[in-house]
């Protein structure tokens, strides 16, 4: 059975306007080493049914999967049950029977966000680098790597649904904020450990950094929408590469190229 990217995938599955991208296959564009398998789901076009086998996705998981890249293309108020029924090729019983409504859905979507870019950044090769600082700034590093794809792919499904939500859906507000912090709290373990080995004057925090961090990625998304290139992106992580470095070493110790 071929197996691809679920979310390089939904484009071509959903049939719906907009969304009927050039595939981008990130599975060639990464090392296969950095991309975890729970990235991938047995392909299937919408309207045919899928074989009963022991990989097959359960259907709350294709519900979710198909929301990671649905609701980051058209946002959540555009967004319709249809929408993601349609692409994950189930009907609405099926979403209905897990999901109570599209707001019930969104918040589960991003507890599956989180709980996917966590396997990611877990596994990343920067992980392993013994420096807590060469972590760090590996960090950065990753991110602009996996700047790739149509902007549904790369951008982040937090920040589009709380930039829309925040007011209208607390809940969706809440579970945003929630998955926001965890990950920012895994930037800020790394942070603290550089802080201990270099010594950086000032006083500012660990945590206010792994925070600002966040902001600039969330920016940097907008940017990229606006602009409709990861290019400007690109170049906000370039920048807070150098930041990082000038906190921890007033004289860089590489080029700012090193970021690419």
């Amino acid at each position: 059975m071929r197996l691809v990217n679920t979310l390089t995938r939904l484009p071509e599955m959903t049939g719906a306007g907009e969304l009927q991208a050039p595939e981008i296959r990130l599975w060639k564009k990464l090392p296969l080493e950095t991309i975890p398998t729970s990235w991938y789901i047995p392909y299937q076009r919408v309207g045919m049914p899928m074989a009963t086998t022991a990989s097959a996705r359960e259907s709350k998981t294709r519900l979710l999967d198909a929301a990671l890249y649905i609701l980051r293309a058209k946002g959540y108020t555009a967004t319709t049950v249809d929408d993601i029924c349609e692409a994950a090729g189930l009907t609405k019983g099926s979403f209905f029977h897990h999901f109570k409504s599209k707001e019930d859905l969104a918040v589960a979507a991003a507890e599956h966000f989180s709980a996917m870019a966590g396997h990611v950044f877990a596994s990343a090769p920067y992980r392993s680098l013994p420096d807590p600082l060469d972590r760090l700034l590996g960090y950065v590093k990753f991110r602009k790597s996996i700047l790739l794809g149509e902007l549904p792919q790369f951008t982040c499904l937090l920040g589009t649904m709380v930039q829309e939500a925040y007011e209208t859906h607390p809940p969706i507000r809440q579970a945003c904020q929630a998955a926001m912090d965890s990950h920012a709290a895994t930037v800020e373990t790394d942070i603290a450990a550089a802080m201990a080995k270099y010594g950086p004057r000032g006083d500012w925090t660990a945590k206010s950094l792994a925070v600002y961090t966040q902001a600039v990625l969330q920016g940097a998304f907008v940017l990229a929408k606006a602009h409709q290139s990861a290019a400007v992106a690109a170049d906000c992580l370039d920048h807070l590469y150098r930041y990082i470095e000038l906190l921890f070493h007033p004289t860089p110790t590489s080029p700012a190229k090193e970021t690419s």
